[in-house]
Formats: C-alpha cells, structure tokens, sequence
C-alpha cells in the first residue's frame, strides 16, 4: 500500500448522496441525470452540445464515424499518446499516421505534422483527419493544426482526455477559448484518475446538432432518437434501428458522480495548480530533471506532473528511479512508452524507432509524479526530497568523491534537441 499513491480521486458526500438519490429512483441506466449531466457538462465547456458515453475511447469512435472514416485512410496521431487515439482510427481499417513530439510541452509536433502530410500525398495516400492529444493537460498548437487542416482538408477531432478545464488563446490580445473550441468534436476523459471523474466515462462536445444527433443514437444500439425515454411516461414501446451502432451508453449512476465534479471543477483545477506550483518550486533546483512548463498563453489543467529525469546525471535508470520511489512509499506513473515501439504497431506498419526521433529519446526520461487534488503539501514536500534523495544518491563518483550538482554540466543531445 503506497503511503502517497500516485491517485486518488476527490469524492465528496455531495456525489455520494447523488448516487443514493439515484440508487432510490430506480433509474440506473441513462437517463435523467445523464441528461442533465451533458446540459451541464456543454454550457460548462461553451459548447452547444455534449453527448455522454461510457468512455474518451468510445467518444472518439463516434467522432471518427461521424465523419464518415473510411478504410485505407489516414488518420495524424501523436505517437506520444495512450492506446486509444490510434486504436480508434484501426476500427475502421484505416491507418494511423504517427507524429512526433516536440520537447518543449511534449505535444505533437506540427512542423512534423506537415512533412509527414508532404509525404503522405506524394505518395498518394488518403489522408481524412488529424486527432491532437493535449500531453498532461495542456493545449497543443490549436493555430498550427487548424492551419494544416484548412490547407489540406483535414477533421480536427481532439483527444482532450485530460482536460477539465484548460484555456488557450492565439496571443496576449485574444480571448482565452476552452479547450476544444476549434475542433468539430472534442472528447474527454471521466476515468478514475482524470481531472473530474465518474469512474468510468466521457463525453463527446460539438457546435454541430447534426453530429450531436448521430452520436447519441450511435452510442446506443443505432437506435432512434431519446430510446431511453421508452421506459418513462413520455415515452413509447415502439424504436427503430436506423444503424448498426454500438453500446457506449453513460449510466446515470456515474452522471450521479459526474454532476458534483464538475460543479467542483474550478477548485479542483485549483488544488492541482496549487500542488503543481509547489513541485515547480520545491524541484526547481535539481538539475537531474527538466521540469513541465506552462507553455505561453496557455492554462494547464494540471491532470499529470510528468518530468524527465536527465539520465546522463546519475548512475539510475527510470525503472530503478520508480522502484526507489516504490520501496518510500510513493506510487508514479509513465506517460507514455510511445505508439511506435509497441509491437503491434511496430510490426504491423514497419515503425522504426528512428522514425521519431523526440519521443524515442525522451521516452526513457519520463516519470510522473502523483498530482490530485487531496494531495497535501507535507505528501508533495515529502516526495520532492525523496527524490532529490535518491538522484543525489546516484550521481557519479571520482576518485572518491561524489560530484555537486551544480557540478554536472548537461551533456549534448542531439537526439532531441537538434532532430525535434
């Protein structure tokens, strides 16, 4: 039992007596409060629509079938992402096209976008849409990838599992826009772990009622409009399958939760800027690591605090690093090992390592530390000297003398910082 685990969620008596409302209505699939839930969630996000699924994964499979993905085409994904943003486009026999990452915020890398789209014509492949994932909670180049998707054509459906809220704006003069604003759907994350969560669940945002219609009825069967109201007073026995869809329906026990974390959104976004913050400071003279940083003109939801230890600096690998921490009582995480050196993608589109040069070189460096809103600042204090403990431990020795750390000068790397 870790004695800081890297989560745990903030659940308060008002969820709690949320779900007992709901337990004692009877109504435990979807239903009223999943209703009211998407209300909220869309006037919450500025959208005109919100459709509540089971999952980010299902509601990026909506999105791609609302734009009519076909086999053979190709899909722009960061290869520095979880499983779900390419496996989506794999649903539909298409092919994701993998993006490095840039090293300044780890998002993907819109000049790399470009050159791989150059490429990708010339050699007369179909190219349908581009999928961003916002790394940790911050937004990525909205302008750059709305530029490439004008100049060729492309869907914007962003992967915002991380964040609730986050903020951009193009400069110091614009107005601050939510995340998504600039996308024809915007999907997030409700899993355990996520900046608001109802333990497992999503929910797709659109500006367009045509696609909002489509993907509630594909969630559910491909069954007519308001099925679920069949059951209620306001409804009828009688429904229609109009498509063959699938089962990605939100229960209204989890939009129980939902509801109480996101009208406690803001304070939690709060506490995790706050706990952010405090590691920002407490590390900030540890030269074994490259902190996160706010990019500018950007707000960060704060749902990962993932660093990169400079390996070049101690004798410790990650896994040595996380097992140390492991043994103090600390959990941690890594986001992630990127697309392109899992087998399955490697064997199956012939991905080198080579072909993405960034997020091959910083894969090796990345820890995340836990980050959650109950964290205190005693846990956060604790596993900042814990680590400067470790990493002190481990830097090398001459001639009987361990060296300072101001002693320890960066190495070059051209693997990131000259190919990203």
């Amino acid at each position: 039992m870790f004695s800081i685990p890297f989560y745990k969620p903030s659940i308060g008596q008002p969820e709690i007596d949320e779900v007992v409302d709901c337990l004692k209505s009877g109504w435990l699939t979807t239903g009223p409060k999943t209703k009211q839930f998407e209300a909220e969630f869309a006037r919450y996000l500025r959208r005109d629509h919100a459709v509540a699924v089971n999952s980010c994964t299902a509601a990026l499979h909506l999105a791609l079938e609302t734009i009519g993905l076909k086999a053979g085409q190709r899909v722009l994904v960061p290869t520095l992402t979880f499983a779900a943003t390419a496996e989506v486009v794999r649903y539909f026999d298409a092919v994701p096209l993998f993006v490095d990452c840039r090293p300044e915020d780890l998002n993907l890398d819109v000049a790399d976008a470009a050159e791989r789209i150059k490429r990708a014509l010339a050699e007369g492949q179909d190219l349908a849409a581009i999928i961003p994932v916002h790394y940790g909670g911050q937004v990525g180049g909205v302008s750059g990838i709305q530029a490439l998707a004008r100049q060729y054509g492309l869907r914007v459906i962003e992967d915002a599992a991380h964040c609730c809220p986050a903020y951009y704006r193009d400069d110091a003069t614009s107005p601050w826009k939510t995340v998504g604003t600039d996308a024809e759907v915007s999907c997030f994350s409700f899993y355990a772990n996520k900046a608001i969560t109802t333990g497992e669940g999503g929910m797709a945002c659109t500006d367009s009622a045509e696609r909002a219609d489509r993907m509630r009825i594909m969630s559910l069967h491909g069954i007519s409009r308001d099925a679920w109201k069949r059951y209620t007073d306001q409804g009828s026995w009688y429904y229609e399958i109009v498509a063959p869809g699938y089962k990605y329906n939100l229960t209204d026990i989890a939009a129980a939760i939902g509801l109480h974390q996101l009208r406690k959104a803001d304070l939690l976004h709060q506490r995790r800027t706050q706990w952010a913050g405090l590691y920002l400071e407490l590390l900030a003279d540890v030269e074994e690591v490259v902190l996160p940083r706010v990019m500018p003109n950007r707000i960060h939801s704060w749902h990962l605090f993932s660093l990169r230890l400079q390996l070049e600096h101690h004798s410790l690998d990650r896994g040595e690093v996380i097992a140390e921490l492991k043994r103090a009582g600390i959990g941690t995480s890594v986001h992630w090992m990127p697309l392109h050196l899992h087998p399955y993608y490697r064997q199956k589109f012939d991905c080198q390592p080579s072909d993405y040069p960034c997020a091959t070189a910083i894969y090796p460096e990345l820890i995340s530390l836990p980050l959650y809103p109950d964290l205190t600042a005693e846990e956060v204090t604790s596993v900042c000297a814990t680590l400067k403990q470790i990493l002190a431990r481990a830097r090398p020795v001459f001639a009987g003398h361990r060296l300072p750390a101001q002693a320890n000068q960066p190495v070059a790397r051209t693997s990131v910082g000259q190919l990203s």
